[in-house]
Order: C-alpha cells, then structure tokens, then sequence
C-alpha cells in the first residue's frame, strides 16, 4: 500500500477493550479515577500519530467508535450479541477521556446510532477508494478482514504487522471477499451468531472453496456426502442467510464528516500537553514532548512546556506499545558525550523523569572478570542516547582527566558515584541486551542494577528456534537497522585495538547507538509477551536469572593448580603411550593427530572396512566411524579414541585451566549463555564447564581439581532422573508414576515390566539395557543407536524398543501427539509455556524431517526440566539469605547446582537447597534431589 495518500481507519472500540483487559488497573492519584484503558488508548494514538509523521502518505486519520449496543442487526436477528457480558463498571466512566484524547491528539472521533464502528469503517474505506485515496484499518479484528483487497489493508496495531490478502487466506481459508460466506456458516460464538451446527472455519473454508459461495452451497446441499453435515446445511439453511447478513459489513451508511474533514494537521501541543497533565500521564508527556523537539514541532520549541524531571513513577511502560519510534539514526546533531558531572547529573534525572533508561557498558574484554570499564551509555528516548567515557586511554596510553585534551573524562569514581544510585533504585527501569553482562563488570566496582528488563530474554521467550537474539539481529529483523559493528570500530586481526583506545567520537556513535536500540527494542518485543501468553514464563523464570547468573559468574570457583599440573603431566606420559602403541598397531609411525594419516592407515595400507572420502580426498575418521571399527575387533581404532580423549582432556581442561585463573581472584570464572540453546538450557564456556566427562575416571579426576575454600565444603545437588520423571508427567504413565512415587529402581522396574524378568537376581546387562532404553527414548533413540550403545544385533534393540511401547503405550501416544502438534503449530511447548518453535519442521528432505521431529520430542522435556531447575535457581539466593547462611551459588550443570558453604553451614545449606530445588514444581511425580558434600567436586558429586 504505496500511495501518495492513505487514510488511517482506527477501530476505537475494539482498542479501548483490548487495552482495558490487557493492563493492569491503573488510576488516577488525584481522584482514583480508573485510567487504565485511557492510557493504553493514548499511547496507541501517539503511536499513529508518530507514524504518520514519519510517512508522508498518511494523510488522513480517524477513529471509529461504536455509539450503543445495537443497531440495525437487532432488528434482524434479536439474540444478537446477546450473550455479551455488561461493560466493566470501571471501564464506563473511560469512554468520555477516550474521546477528548482524540481531539487532544487533532484526531476526529466518530461514531453513529444504528450502526456499527465496523460499517463506518468499511464505509469509509469505500469513500476514500472512490477518490483515489488508499486505505489502512487499524485494527486485529477478523470482522474487518472481508475489507481487504486493492487500496485496502489492515495493521494490527498490537504487533505492529500488516495484514493482506495473504493473511485473511492463511486465517480463513479462503480470499478476503469469500470471508462473509465462510462466517455465516461457521457462526460467532462471541457475537452471538448462531450460522450452521456442527460447521467451523475449516469445514466452512472447504465448502466455499468447493461450491463458490454460500447459496450455491445451499441450493446444492443435497450433494454433500456426509450425512450430518449434508442434514444441518439443509435444515439451517435460513439460519445461514440470517447468519450471512449479521456479519456482512454495511459500506452505504451515511456519513457526517467527508474526507477533508479527517485531513492531519500537526499536533497542538499546548493542548495534547493539557490533556495529559488533566490524565497524569507524565511519563508519556514526557515522550511525546521530547519527540515533537526532536522534529521541530513549533508549539514546543516556542517555550510551551520546558523538560523538567517530573516526580517518579513506578509505571514505567504504559500502554501495549510504547512509543513509536522514528527511524534509527543519529539525530542531526549527533548522539550526546557527556564529559562532565552537571551533564552525567542531568542524565541521571532525564531517567528519572521518564522511569525508563537503556544502559549498555563498554569495556575491554568479553569476560566480565577480566574487564575494565570503559565507558556507559544511556537511553531514556529513542534517538536521545549518549556515552559516557569513563576509561579511554591516549595512543601512548594513559588517562586525561584535566578536561583540556581530546579525552576528557569523568573521574571514574566521581561518575560511578552519580550512577549508583540510579541504577539501585527500582524506580527507575534499567533496560539491557543481555544485562547480565554489564551486572557482572559493574558489580567489580560495587555498583548492582536493582529494577531491569533484558530484550536479549524477551526474544528469546517469543522466538526460541526460529532466530538468534544477539543485539545486531535484533536489529535487522525488528527495526531494519544495521548497526555499527565492533570491528569497524576497533578494527580486526592483528590491527584490532582494545575498545579503551577507540577515538571518543567513533566509541560514542558506536556505544549510543547501542542503548538506542536496545530501547527500541523494549517497545516491540516487550507487548508481545503479553499478546503471544508469554509474560509468566519471561517475569518468573528468565527475567530473575541475570542477576543470579551474573553473582555466580562473579563468584567463580577454586582450582587447584598443582593437581592440574599433576594431571596434565599424568595424561602427557599415557597420550605417549598409546602413541606408541599406535605405531606398532600400523607398523610404521605416523602423526596419530593427523586424521589425513589416520584415515590412509586405516583404509589404504591395513584395510579396514568403511572408508569413506569427503570433498577434501580424505578419509573420515570420526569417532562414530572409529567406534563402529573397534566394535568389530580391530585394535588400532580403539587405541585412538584412547588418546583422543586424553589430549581433549589436556588441551580443553588441565592445560587451559591454569591459564583461566583469575590472578586478582585466584578462580576460575565460566560465562553463562543463558539464550543460546532452543530449549532454555544454559551453555557454559571460557571455560565450558558443562561438558566435563562424569562416567569416565579421567573425568572424574577433572573434577578433583575443582576445590573448596579453606573452612568451606563444595555442596552438589543434583536432580535425580528429573527427565524421566517429566516423561511420567507428561504421557501419563501410570507404572511409572507409582514406580517414581514408591522410590523404586525405575530402571529394573522397566526391565522387569518390559522384559518380563524378576527383579530379584536381575541380569545387570537386562537392567542396562532397560536403563539406555530409558534414556535414549526421550532423545528419539533409533534401534540402530541403541544396538551400537549395547553391542547388540539391530535386531535384537528393536524387539527391545517395541516390547518397551507395549508396555508403555502412552509414551508413543506422547510422540505420536507431539509429532503431529509440531507439523501443525511449527512448535511445542515445555510444561511451563516455553516455546520451542521448529520453523523447518515440514521439511521435504525425509531425514531432516525425522531429526526435528525427535527434537520435538524431547523439547518438552529437556526444556521442562530446564525450567524447573531456572526457577530454583531464581528463589535460592533469598532462601539461602532468609536462613542467614552465608553459601554461594557457583555453577549449574544441567541438573546439578554447585555451592560453596562455610563448614558449619553444610547442612543447612543442603537442607534449603534440597527444599527450594523439590518444590520448584508441582508434578504428577514427586522431584527427588540427591546432596552430598565434599572438599571438592568429585567428591561431592
């Protein structure tokens, strides 16, 4: 829709409903007039109102109202809406204010007896497609969906998303001029619009599409080979053109206003700035004020109103949307530099004014441990960001601080000291990209962030598997805006500088830009938590980790590097020695690193089977391919796989940790990825320590390494087969239920019940068997992987999966659901609401389609479990602190949380421990956490 002029069609009504049950009650403090519904509908209008003056085709705008309850549709069919509830009493005395902010905004607001806001709008829209002028509904409502064709389209003002022609048919089945027919078969419940029993959108969808339109379908009713179906159409058939002529929109009604009575003029702002004291939306004020400066608006920059920090209040979003936001770029006269403390002051009280302020910290390292502070940046508006440097050193190094060279600076102190405050104070909400980050480097200097959002975790909540949520995507995908990248600022390879030596004005147009999205993108992602259902699962489970995961980070844990250095050595003279067995394993010496050698010693000079080139010209030598060729026999294989696992060792742990302790701490500190994987897991690394081997000696001697601190012990608590348990939950596995809740081995139950074997005097090959059943199962096992985990026939393992499905039917039941939801819906959803979307699930390629489909199996319970160890760890810092015990949280596992407690406290620390973690779910099985202690963590485990 690219025209020269275009109307607006706002739907008043529906809006004033959405934003009424959408926010929480709000009112107003002089007189605790309920205002809610009115400043959801104003951010709304300023919202348009910034549209248009940002698209020079919107020429015309107005909103629609309904004027009563009924209308002309009464008369032909009385039980018309008549199943509506009465308006809320508190929504009533709002209809007034709704229709002056209208007029306050330079908005004309209509409505008509006798007809609806729906017909005024279609009739409208016909006015205007006679005079050549295009038209935009505002509005989500699927009534309004029959408008659409050439010059006519929809927004959806809640999602900020067009509707088309392409939309109304993946909604309805059918092309937007077919919409009538397919509604006045399927009815309304809503309005009370009775159409055809036993018909909904799809049936109706597939009978227009079939017969053309409704009274062909009527008069052809006796053709329809269904018997019921073929009954109701003939018997309802009146009820269907009843049905058709409640939900056709009237576009005849006689209007009042023509066109150029809704023409757009500019905002008044003396009397939009009236209206908002007379409501006491001053945070908004403030936003709409300080974007009329930014355009030039006459009526502020004549001295209307002068920004002054207005009293805090604790509403620092209101409304669905936020402001709308002018395109992304550097206002004309830059982002700001504030380089002195009167400047930093005023900062600091803009955030107070607006409750809202983007903070973004720059330093030099990508370790929140190991970094220095450069410098901050704020946003408290878009396209009203500035950096604050704090930390840059001239090329020859060094500080200027004097205030008379290129890098006058702030005292770091001195600034830090302004900031505190602000950035403690809950009042004022502090929005971050991944803030955890900036928690954990302003925690170095004693500064915590009390109060915050994070877009990084609102994205991933709305979009887990279908994008990556790193600040620069975000960007693209939400404001179609490529920011400036770090390598164009601190350049790349060997010319790459530390952002400390970044001239100002390059780190301030790189920094402010920062902030400046980041609170853009607060006002899009953070109303559709509340529009797509995902505003629990974000406040209660991702938006408390930040501050748990950045004081863990911080705390890191103790290593002992004598005993690395032990191990490393240890696993240098073994590594030597299967070397050497290697070479008289080949009869010659090769490089046992080299997978090109490898691979040619294998398939060309021994002969082994199952040598298979890539692109390169050079055999695979992966461990799949190496296990699979000592399963048959041959030594050589075995032996590799052998050292591999030591030199992984070697280089990833025993090597790499003595480097990674922190001089100033003595510890070695992990960072927590907590938005990387699909199914809300954390990631771990510099260093990854979540991939530690357990079930090998050489991995538990890793862990030995990882240490207390004098008088303390390290705690282990581990959810037990917390996995499983959730797939009792889940498929509604009666034996397994019981089995869980009489605290029976789960394993030799399942072997017993599926094997028909006594558990007494049990083979433990049987009960193995049933346990990588078990396991495997959840994560999609094939017959072939579980033969290649036992060592047994491919044959024999799918007897033993199929005789585990007879036993437990509703675990296939389980798969069997969730396979078909994910082709439905592109995701599944953990117990919790998360959702993991699978956007390539309908994949043609056959194996592709196969792998998702078992990752849809398994996200719901991977990511359950996920869930309920979050949610633990959200409430144990204040159950430790309730208790007054001194324990810190240092890492998560999976399953596994590990602390650090003082001797004294061992106990009362496992004992909350194991109580927050038990009681962070309510199941249909009970959650069991093991705990154990010891002066390192092996021995704890």
């Amino acid at each position: 829709m690219a025209g020269k002029h275009r109307l607006y069609l706002v739907d008043g009504s529906g809006y004033i409903f959405r934003a009424y049950h959408a926010l929480p009650p709000l009112t107003r403090k002089s007189d605790g007039m309920p205002v809610g519904a009115v400043s959801g509908f104003c951010n709304m209008l300023a919202s348009l109102r910034d549209k248009a003056e940002h698209d020079e085709a919107v020429s015309h705008m107005a909103v629609i109202f309904d004027a009563a309850r009924e209308n002309f549709r009464n008369e032909i069919y009385p039980q018309y809406k008549a199943n509506r509830t009465e308006t809320p009493e508190d929504l009533i005395p709002q209809f007034k204010p709704i229709r002056a902010a209208c007029a306050a905004f330079g908005l004309a607001a209509i409505e008509k007896d006798g007809f609806e806001a729906d017909d005024l709008i279609a009739s409208y829209a016909k006015l205007a497609e006679a005079q050549g002028i295009e038209t935009c509904i505002v509005s989500s409502d699927k009534d309004l969906m029959q408008l659409v064709r050439e010059g006519v389209g929809m927004m959806d003002p809640m999602k900020d998303k067009s509707i088309g022609r392409a939309e109304v048919e993946e909604k309805f089945g059918v092309p937007p001029e077919k919409v009538v027919d397919v509604q006045a078969l399927a009815g309304d419940s809503t309005d009370n619009v009775p159409g055809v029993p036993g018909i909904g959108i799809k049936t109706a969808a597939e009978l227009i599409r079939t017969f053309g339109d409704l009274e062909t379908l009527l008069a052809r009713a006796h053709e329809i080979k269904q018997p019921k179906r073929r009954e109701s159409l003939i018997n309802f058939a009146e009820q269907a053109r009843i049905s058709y002529q409640l939900v056709r929109l009237k576009d005849d009604v006689p209007l009042e206003l023509g066109l150029d009575d809704l023409k757009l003029g500019p905002v008044e702002w003396p009397k939009l700035a009236a209206f908002l004291d007379e409501m006491e939306f001053r945070t908004l004020k403030g936003r709409i004020e300080s974007r009329l400066k930014l355009r030039g608006n006459a009526s502020v920059a004549a001295g209307a109103m002068a920004a002054q920090p207005a009293p805090v209040t604790p509403i620092a979003f209101e409304g669905e949307g936020g402001p709308e936001t002018p395109p992304l770029s550097p206002p004309p006269e830059g982002y700001g530099m504030v380089q002195d403390l009167d400047s930093l002051r005023a900062c600091v009280a803009r955030a107070y004014a607006t409750g809202i302020v983007a903070i973004d910290t720059e330093t030099t390292d990508l370790s929140p441990t190991r970094a220095k502070l450069v410098g901050i940046c704020l946003a408290t508006t878009p396209a009203e960001a500035c950096y604050v440097p704090l930390g840059h050193v001239k090329p020859g190094g060094g500080l200027d601080l004097a205030g008379d060279g290129a890098l006058k600076q702030i005292p770091l102190d001195e600034a830090l000291a302004v900031l505190k405050p602000m950035l403690a104070d809950p009042a004022v909400l502090k929005v971050g990209q991944n803030i955890k980050y900036d928690m954990a480097v302003l925690a170095q200097y004693g500064i915590e962030i009390v109060g915050y959002d994070d877009t990084m975790l609102m994205s991933y909540v709305l979009d887990a598997g279908k994008h990556g949520h790193g600040m620069d995507e975000l960007s693209e995908r939400h404001l179609g805006h490529t920011p400036i990248s770090y390598d164009q600022v601190t350049g790349t390879g060997r010319n790459r500088i530390t952002f400390d030596q970044v001239p100002l004005e390059k780190a301030r147009d790189y920094a402010a830009e920062d902030a400046d999205i980041t609170l853009r993108l607060y006002y899009r992602l953070k109303p559709r938590l509340l529009t797509e259902k995902q505003v629990t699962l974000y406040e209660t489970i991702e938006r408390p980790l930040p501050a748990v995961v950045a004081a863990m980070e911080c705390a890191g844990i103790k290593v002992d590097p004598a005993e690395l250095n032990r191990l490393s050595a240890d696993f240098a003279q073994r590594m030597e020695g299967f070397e050497k067995k290697a070479h008289e394993l080949a009869g010659e010496p090769f490089n046992i690193g080299s997978p090109k050698q490898l691979g040619e010693i294998l398939f060309d000079r021994m002969g082994l089977p199952g040598g298979k080139k890539g692109k390169t010209g050079a055999y695979a030598t992966g461990a799949d391919i190496l296990e699979e060729l000592a399963a048959q026999g041959h030594d050589l294989p075995r032996v590799v796989l052998d050292w591999r696992q030591l030199q992984k060792l070697k280089s990833t742990y025993t090597d790499a940790l003595l480097q990674q302790i922190n001089p100033k701490t003595g510890r070695v500190h992990t960072c927590y990825s907590i938005s990387s994987t699909n199914t809300g897991r954390f990631a771990s690394n510099d260093p990854n320590l979540q991939n530690i081997p357990i079930r090998t000696e050489e991995g538990r001697k890793i862990r030995r390494a990882f240490i207390a601190e004098p008088g303390h012990r390290l705690i282990s608590a581990d959810y037990s087969q917390i996995e499983l348990r959730i797939l009792a939950h889940i498929a509604d596995i009666a034996a397994l239920k019981q089995a869980f809740h009489e605290g029976l081995d789960i394993h030799a139950l399942t072997a017993s019940q599926v094997f028909d074997t006594p558990i007494e005097g049990m083979d433990p090959s049987v009960r193995r068997a049933a346990k990588a059943i078990n396991f495997g199962i959840i994560y999609g096992m094939s017959a072939f992987g579980l033969a290649a985990q036992l060592g047994i026939p491919q044959g024999e393992a799918k007897a033993y999966i199929d005789a585990y499905f007879r036993r437990y039917p509703g675990i296939r039941d389980y798969m069997d659901r969730t396979k078909k939801q994910v082709r439905e819906r592109g995701y599944v959803s953990t117990l919790f609401g998360r959702r993991v979307h699978f956007p390539n699930i309908n994949t043609k390629n056959p194996a592709e389609r196969a792998f998702f489909e078992r990752a849809a199996i398994n996200a719901p319970i991977q990511g359950s479990a996920a869930d309920i160890i979050k949610k633990a760890m959200g409430r144990l810092p204040a159950a430790l602190q309730a208790e007054g015990l001194k324990a810190r949280m240092l890492l998560q596992v999976h399953d596994e949380l590990v602390f650090e407690a003082p001797d004294a406290e061992v106990e009362a620390t496992i004992a909350v421990a194991k109580r927050v973690m038990q009681n962070a779910a309510s199941l249909a099985v009970p959650l069991t956490v093991e705990a154990n202690s010891g002066l390192n963590w092996d021995d704890a485990h």
